[in-house]
């Protein structure tokens, strides 16, 4: 462990998943130790750069969500000082952070996704009913093009004009691009990569498919199954469509990506996470403990993969 050197764990920060990162960094921190690892905590939104660089740290474990923990921004700073860090570099995480760009390289991959347009919630009612017409046959998501943890994600059951203008409004509190999908009315899971292999396949099944912020951080209403139930084949399936779309963002290290199957079979890929959860709710140790490798390992190991861009 003392060849890991002095390490930082970066949590905190100022994005609006600020409480998850906290609880995600500090879960990281105490396993780290309990490893023998000599770890320390950084916020960024509480302590100036300039005691990170004063800090004398030979890696860094990114625990931050969102904004600018995710996006680039920290990946970035830590190029510049030098410092190994945790997860994909600085051009695959901004891709990653932005849903649209995202889906935009996977098509281009060959993978599936959920058809969907952006908008910037100034469009007339009749561009709205034009989205309803085309994309709201079985509903319609509406969410920020660059946030996470499901806040300020609406699913319109039925979708009118004044239900889509509420979405949209919401969405547009948190990010000025606004991402508008079919609503895919099937099953959920998610696959964690790790060092571009995928992990075992989740299944999420919340209750009336609510899996919200509450539901993923502060309840115990929602069940998992790991590893999902899939036949072989469509297991194999998606945790092939997984490792296509880590590389196809460029990424490296670690991810999680979220998926839906539809109603004929299908799979549709979501979203990539470039820095997964690592609370006590969080899925990437769920399924790394699938395969035998605690959190403590999993943080170890994570850590040794630390490195910046060349």
């Amino acid at each position: 462990m003392q060849n890991l050197g002095k390490v930082v764990v970066l949590l905190g920060g100022h994005s609006s998943e600020r409480e998850v990162s906290l609880m995600s960094g500090q879960g990281v921190l105490k396993a780290l130790r309990e490893k023998g690892v000599d770890a320390h905590a950084f916020d960024p939104a509480r302590e100036p750069v300039e005691a990170l660089l004063a800090g004398g740290y030979d890696r860094a474990f990114i625990a931050l969500h969102g904004g600018a923990g995710e996006n680039g921004t920290i990946q970035g700073l830590l190029n510049f000082l030098r410092l190994p860090y945790t997860g994909p570099g600085v051009a695959a995480s901004a891709a990653s952070f932005d849903k649209e760009v995202t889906k935009t390289l996977w098509r281009a991959a060959g993978l599936p996704v959920p058809e969907g347009r952006v908008m910037t919630g100034d469009e007339d009612d009749a561009e709205l009913e034009a989205v309803i017409r085309e994309l709201g046959a079985t509903g319609l998501v509406v969410k920020p093009g660059r946030d996470g943890s499901s806040i300020g994600v609406s699913k319109l059951d039925r979708p009118t004009t004044a239900s889509l203008r509420e979405a949209l409004k919401l969405a547009k509190s948190l990010c000025d691009e606004i991402l508008v999908e079919e609503y895919i009315r099937g099953r959920e899971f998610t696959v964690a990569v790790l060092d571009g292999r995928a992990l075992p396949v989740i299944e999420i099944r919340a209750p009336e498919g609510s899996y919200d912020f509450q539901n993923k951080y502060y309840t115990d209403v929602v069940s998992y199954d790991c590893p999902a139930n899939l036949s072989e084949e469509e297991s194999a399936t998606l945790r092939g469509y997984c490792e296509k779309a880590f590389r196809a963002v460029g990424a490296r290290g670690w991810s999680r990506i979220d998926a839906l199957r539809r109603a004929d079979g299908r799979f549709a890929l979501l979203e990539i996470n470039t820095a997964p959860g690592m609370t006590p709710h969080s899925l990437v140790p769920m399924a790394a403990r699938a395969e035998g490798m605690d959190y403590g390992t999993l943080c170890v190991k994570l850590l040794e993969g630390a490195r910046i861009d060349e």
